[in-house]
């Protein structure tokens, strides 16, 4: 317990006993009222301090263990005061938030009721930036039974704040796809019959005969056709790559504000912070399609496997591996990646790889060893397309020598990533390049037209 001067004490030092200590010098008549005067103030503010002892220990504050917000998007919760003793009807309570938890303010005056000791109040924040943050203590303050002192103490409470990463501009921008209800996307329309077998039945005029199981013919002496399904329940994997290339900071092609609601926040925001947003959406439209999700994070070693499941509980576990990742400082080792997999993930899946082929050393391995999962397992891989890399002359922009070198660097990046894709596309593993601003748009719209086409 600390005990702190009020403006009340500071006033009547002020205004009493200084001007008394001044006319006690002018008028000698005067000393001994003011020499009272000083001693019965004194005496009061002793007995006041006296009397605040224990003051703050009937007040005990209960906050919950877990805040749950979005980053950039508002949020709230609920502090929970009991008075036991309720003798105190007024205090100020303060939380020592982080720099990167904005709130309209960093203490609360609280008025407590008389005729209850339990009372709540809201406490409004924002989460600036995504991670986890621990509070430990919380501090108090009442006034003395007089007013001359103010009575501080700091209680020891656990509250850890939890800032994912915001969904909501991402929703925005697939509107078209997804539902008015909630996030429901459209039913898309399944080409084809359907790859999973169902029965056994009679031939019909029409049926073709690659669908005749012979054997059976044989048996029964008539011709037996098999009947297919279409295939409802597929697994969906996300892998992220978090090495070092994962931590360049996200550019977009375009203005904030022009053509767009960009984040000004997402352009200096790492690549990583990017793919995890990715993966959230693509949890969402597999839930709504009824596909399992699984997800994968690697750099040098794989970091975290989730085994392909569905339901709200599986996206919270996901949400709350990926809001805590951070890029590491290291190469990817994409030999041991994918023999992880072909021993982990047995039943064919789609693999949408989001990662990082600008680096020819890196674009090599990856080419080199992408075999041990492309002949089992649907592969796309996905990657941000860097602002320069486009065919030379392409861009009208070009006024000195340094945007001629910097165009044919460009060039020659463009020209390595098509090489890269040719490679790629030779052992039936697709690969795009795209736009920062639409990497959710583009990945959800991958995996609806594979969907349809019933490539799983």
């Amino acid at each position: 317990m600390k005990l702190v001067p009020t403006y009340r004490l500071l006033l009547l030092v002020g205004f009493v006993l200084l001007p008394g200590t001044l006319l006690m010098a002018l008028m000698a008549p005067l000393t001994i009222a003011v020499i009272l005067l000083a001693a019965g103030l004194l005496a009061a503010s002793i007995g006041d301090a006296y009397r605040s002892r224990g003051r703050l220990q009937g007040i005990h504050v209960i906050l919950p263990e877990v805040v749950r917000l979005s980053r950039g998007r508002p949020g709230s919760f609920d502090v929970q005061i009991e008075n036991d003793n309720q003798k105190i009807r007024r205090i100020r309570l303060g939380l020592p938030l982080p720099q990167e938890i904005d709130t309209p303010t960093f203490e609360l005056a609280v008025e407590l009721p008389p005729d209850t000791p339990t009372s709540m109040v809201g406490w409004s924040l924002t989460g600036v930036k995504q991670g986890r943050y621990l509070i430990d203590r919380c501090y108090l303050e009442t006034a003395s039974p007089w007013g001359l002192w103010a009575v501080r103490s700091a209680a020891a409470v656990r509250m850890e704040i939890r800032v994912y990463p915001s969904l909501f501009d991402e929703h925005k921008n697939l509107s078209g796809l997804f539902l008015n209800r909630g996030l429901g996307i459209h039913a898309q329309r399944q080409v084809g019959k359907g790859r999973d077998f169902e029965q056994l039945r009679e031939y019909l005029p029409g049926d073709s005969f690659e669908d005749i199981h012979w054997k059976t013919t044989a048996k029964r002496g008539i011709p037996i056709t098999k009947v297919y399904q279409i295939e409802r329940t597929q697994q969906i994997y996300v892998i992220i790559d978090a090495s070092r290339l994962s931590a360049r900071a996200s550019t977009t092609s375009k203005p904030a504000g022009i053509g767009g609601d960009a984040n000004p926040a997402d352009e200096t925001a790492p690549i990583l912070q990017r793919f995890i947003t990715a993966a959230l959406i693509m949890a969402l439209a597999a839930e709504r399609q009824g596909d399992l999700f699984g997800l994968l994070t690697f750099d040098d070693k794989v970091r975290t496997f989730l085994k392909a499941k569905m339901g709200k509980a599986h996206f919270n576990v996901c949400r709350d591996v990926l809001y805590m990742m951070q890029p590491q400082n290291v190469s990817p080792d994409f030999a041991e990646l994918f023999t992880f997999i072909g021993t982990r993930i047995r039943r064919r899946a789609l693999m949408v790889f989001l990662t990082h082929l600008d680096d020819p050393v890196l674009a090599d391995g990856f080419t080199q060893h992408i075999d041990l999962i492309a002949r089992h397992h649907v592969v796309l891989v996905n990657m941000i397309k860097p602002l320069i890399a486009r065919p030379l002359f392409s861009s009208e922009s070009a006024s000195s020598v340094n945007d001629i070198y910097t165009d044919l660097g460009g060039h020659i990046l463009w020209r390595r990533l098509r090489e890269a894709q040719k490679v790629l596309q030779k052992r039936g593993v697709g690969f795009a390049m795209l736009e920062n601003e639409n990497l959710c748009t583009d990945l959800v719209g991958q995996y609806l037209t594979l969907k349809r086409r019933q490539v799983l």
